[in-house]
């Protein structure tokens, strides 16, 4: 399509978006603040829509999904681009960024925010309270799409997945409805969403419990890479006697600001600090000296885990020799092997389309490795969101097309981690 094309069929959605009454926002190519608008925080992805629609309430939205329909452009939703891993090429990009509302009820314990808030704002605001949302590894993060797709955060050995804790959700679909998702609503839907990312519709308002956590025993401390082995062999076995309070992590990376290659252990504990180092100390004590860091009792709300860039994602029924030997010999990577397990594998009823939750440990490399696989993946981890159905069990994954049957036949939201009708 020629340029001059191109300017005629943006210009003609334009019109289609005000006629459908969008009251944001719109940016073409060439125009101010465009290119700063398709960014995506992964790099590889280079949007390049028609329009950048900029939403500020439901009702944009929902005009944005009609136009896309009624033109047949390819329409795509994102608030950070953190989860942005599907170009939004040739269509509509909705930008749900402006929409960051948080309220909470403290009495409920709930959480209610609009699709553009991040994690640091809910952490905030429900630390006042003494309460905290199951949030993720960095508080710039989305708390939409987080939880859309799963969401591991690191109260999740105690209190569970993120979506887990949905309990009810504003949602525009296909044919750009608006519907009220819960138990009692739309269950079939409300089941999909809470794993089964934005294949559905796009989540205009978002409804979670929060938790009875004000401070935990957190941080990252580091010792020589080479007691990588024994700590790793310990992690095995030490991993199976510690409550759900306690999450952990190893990485074989390199100490801060430094080339000096370490093994960092994360820690967070949902308790006190002594009980927390009588829990360790088998683990530490085949460590050896500690080169850096240190765990200290914080607020939830400021402890700053971090997360390793999954460009290999896999998960582990254990850690065998063969594994250990394959990780310790990858002098040029940073690699995480986190312990899962906890409420996570023990769901309530009802609970949605999340796979593998059995998997007791993840393996997560920064870089593409020849190692063996399992073929097991986690949507928010995933890199080739061509894969997305390796991220659930054959069952849930029937159920999930059925549903995406039903609300988007047509498969209108495909600019995802897909799952086919």
């Amino acid at each position: 399509m020629s340029t001059q094309a191109i300017a005629a069929v943006a210009s003609d959605l334009v019109a289609g978006l005000l006629g459908a009454g969008f009251n944001g926002a719109v940016r073409l190519p060439g125009e101010p603040e465009y290119d700063e608008q398709r960014r995506s925080v992964i790099p590889s992805v280079d949007s390049r829509p028609l329009v950048v629609a900029e939403a500020y309430g439901r009702t944009d939205v929902q005009a944005a999904v009609r136009t896309a329909r009624e033109y047949g452009v390819p329409i795509a939703v994102q608030a950070t681009g953190h989860g942005t891993r599907v170009p939004a090429d040739g269509g509509i990009l909705v930008k749900t960024t402006q929409m960051t509302g948080v309220l909470i009820d403290p009495e409920r314990r709930i959480a209610k925010v609009a699709p553009g808030a991040r994690w640091g704002a809910v952490l905030d605001a429900a630390r006042q309270f003494g309460l905290a949302p199951l949030s993720g590894s960095h508080r710039d993060v989305g708390v939409t799409g987080y939880t859309l797709g799963g969401g591991v955060g690191w109260l999740a050995r105690k209190y569970g997945f993120a979506a887990d804790s949905v309990i009810r959700a504003e949602v525009v679909t296909a044919d750009g409805r608006a519907v009220t998702a819960s138990a009692e609503q739309h269950p079939d839907l409300f089941w999909a969403i809470r794993g089964g990312t934005g294949n559905f519709g796009i989540v205009t308002s978002l409804e979670f419990r929060l938790y009875p956590v004000r401070e935990v025993h957190a941080g990252i401390v580091y010792y020589g890479i080479d007691r990588a082995a024994a700590i790793l062999r310990r992690y095995r076995d030490w991993t199976a006697t510690i409550p759900n309070e306690l999450s952990t992590a190893v990485v074989l990376t390199r100490v801060p600001r430094t080339e000096q290659r370490a093994v960092a252990i994360k820690v967070l504990y949902a308790g006190p600090a002594e009980l927390a180092e009588h829990l360790l100390k088998p683990l530490f004590e085949v460590a050896g000296p500690r080169l850096a860091g240190e765990l200290q009792t914080i607020e939830y709300a400021d402890a700053a885990m971090g997360g390793t860039p999954a460009r290999h994602l896999d998960f582990l029924d254990t850690l065998t020799h063969e594994v250990i030997d394959g990780v310790t010999e990858l002098e040029d990577a940073t690699v995480e092997i986190r312990h899962w397990g906890g409420a996570m594998a023990h769901p309530g009823p009802g609970a949605g389309p999340i796979g593998h939750r059995e998997a007791p440990y993840s393996l997560i490399i920064d870089r593409e490795v020849a190692l063996p696989t399992s073929g097991r993946t986690f949507v928010n981890f995933l890199g080739d969101p061509g894969r997305a159905e390796t991220a659930y069990g054959a069952a849930e994954l029937q159920r999930l097309r059925e549903v995406k049957r039903a609300y988007d036949p047509t498969n209108v939201f495909h600019l995802n981690a897909n799952i086919r009708p």
